[in-house]
């Protein structure tokens, strides 16, 4: 089996290139985009995995198995994300119970101790 060596200069483009990436989720941090602030984020997280698992651990250079097992990995987590996300969509929300009043019930008893 032959390893594919890759050049330094891809190394520091993808380097580079993460650098950014992780420069521009920390500044979009700050913008309010609403509901979309997770998403932009995910997206961008995703991308920076993509660069990592495609030059760093070589699978632009692997055999198809390992492109493979990748992607089954993958959709086995889509299969879990999916799953939850449907687990919580679908739960009733829970109403809380009245407060309990401690503070009045003990001074009451307290009051009424002195008054013996």
């Amino acid at each position: 089996m032959s390893e594919h060596i890759a050049s330094r200069k891809i190394y520091y483009l993808v380097f580079v290139s993460l650098l950014i990436l992780t420069l521009l989720t920390w500044r979009i941090a700050y913008i309010d985009l609403g509901p979309w602030n997770m998403v932009v984020a995910l997206l961008i997280a995703v991308f920076k995995a993509g660069l990592v698992a495609t030059f760093f651990m070589h699978l632009r250079w692997s055999a198809s198995m390992m492109r493979l097992v990748l992607f089954a990995a993958i959709f086995w987590l889509a299969i879990l994300i999916t799953l939850t996300v449907g687990d919580v969509l679908t739960r009733h929300t829970v109403s809380h119970p009245e407060p309990w009043q401690a503070s009045t019930t003990i001074s009451h008893t307290v009051v009424a101790t002195n008054r013996r």
